[in-house]
């Protein structure tokens, strides 16, 4: 089994620039497009994150999927609204 990195004991997930939250066996997952990022002190950071509450629901189309959107500016802000809606979904 792979470890993944994890933030409030979810799995966080990340290729390119799309990031995953949660877990694809739960009924939600949040997935996070980073729009933008700067570079500071050689390292890049993301400045705009939108973040999609999704259902796992193999049956729904990608647009169905989606329950909530939001955008943020960091990824500690977006990983925390994720936090949030997995919590109270």
């Amino acid at each position: 089994m792979s470890e993944y990195f994890t933030y409030k004991t979810r799995p966080v997930v990340r290729k390119g620039k799309t990031i995953y939250y949660g877990s694809m066996a739960e009924p939600y997952v949040v997935m996070m497009n980073v729009i933008s990022e700067e570079e500071q002190s050689g390292v890049k950071t993301a400045t705009a994150i939108k973040c999609f509450l999704m259902r796992t629901d193999k049956n729904l189309s990608p647009m169905e999927a989606i329950v909530k959107n939001a955008e943020r500016k960091s990824l500690y802000d977006a990983l925390e609204l994720a936090a949030a809606w997995l919590q109270r979904a």
